[in-house]
């Protein structure tokens, strides 16, 4: 009888044991006030198109009005174009284009960047747009530089409006009434009528640059988008103008880079066109990517 307080003293320490292994089997005990965390939701997007095929023909033979007089086999090459070199195709990818005209060169590319957040706690799309806001501060841009209300730059367009030279990001279809995807000339482009037709001068020259649009932000194109105009002369050559869209929808951020050289020193290349069919192209780049 002396051994059985001993006894039930193991059997209580027994039945201690077995409670606490339970209760931290439910997960009630040292966890129990430890948040769950909830993963951020992935990209809309998980692979990319192929970039060389992204861009039908008929608008490459707009944008590369030379190609369309080369022979045809010179000329399919053209509209081939020429694939970025990248690692990993379902991550970025590119293409370019480059055709040499009787009065200037024009050059095309495209680059398509599906972002990919690796933190739980951030979305491929907030990781994108953290991409997509580093160029545009590099390009001077800001969203503090968002042009007006769309109802009052319809209204601008329905009045015909010219734009004013200040320097601030301005309505893409200032000034131009008749086009969608319109923009006014960049810095170096020209004063010329709705369509991207020159009002003087030789061919794709450009009349009055301290009239045109400068680098601004864009409405309308994917999640957020700006352009870019990069006019730039070369000295003693011909100048050198090229216009750059780029915008971010979900997890993907795309970059067009359009660009003419004029073969004359005295050619001045056509801003405003340049920026409308920059334009366009972005859009429907995003129409595709949307489908």
């Amino acid at each position: 009888m002396a051994y059985v307080p001993g006894v039930a003293l193991l059997a209580a320490l027994a039945v201690g044991c077995s409670a606490g292994a339970d209760s931290d089997a439910n997960g009630t005990d040292s966890k129990a006030g430890t948040p769950t965390v909830t993963p951020a939701p992935p990209g809309k997007y998980l692979t990319l198109p192929a970039p060389c095929r992204a861009v039908p023909r008929s608008t490459l033979k707009d944008l590369l009005p030379g190609a369309a007089e080369l022979p045809g086999d010179q000329q399919d090459k053209v509209f081939r174009g020429s694939a970025a070199v990248t690692y990993d195709t379902d991550r970025k990818v590119g293409c370019s284009w480059k055709a040499d005209g009787p009065n200037a060169t024009r050059s095309l590319s495209i680059d398509l960047e599906r972002v990919v957040s690796y933190d739980p706690a951030v979305s491929d799309d907030d990781r994108a747009d953290t991409v997509y806001a580093k160029k545009e501060k590099a390009a001077g841009l800001s969203a503090s530089a968002t042009p007006g209300p769309p109802g009052e730059k319809d209204e601008k367009d329905k009045k015909g409006e010219a734009s004013e030279g200040s320097g601030k990001a301005k309505d893409p279809a200032d000034g131009d009434a008749g086009a969608t995807d319109s923009a006014d000339p960049s810095p170096s482009g020209s004063d010329s009528t709705s369509g991207g037709a020159s009002t003087g001068g030789t061919p794709g020259s450009s009349g009055s640059p301290e009239e045109a649009l400068p680098s601004r932000i864009l409405d309308n194109l994917g999640d957020a988008a700006f352009l870019q105009d990069l006019p730039k002369k070369a000295g003693s050559t011909a100048q050198h103008h090229t216009v750059s869209v780029v915008f971010r929808t979900s997890n993907v951020v795309v970059t067009v880079r359009y660009a003419e050289q004029p073969a004359l020193v005295t050619q001045v290349p056509n801003g405003k066109e340049l920026q409308e069919k920059a334009q366009a192209l972005a859009r429907k780049l995003a129409e595709t990517l949307s489908e």
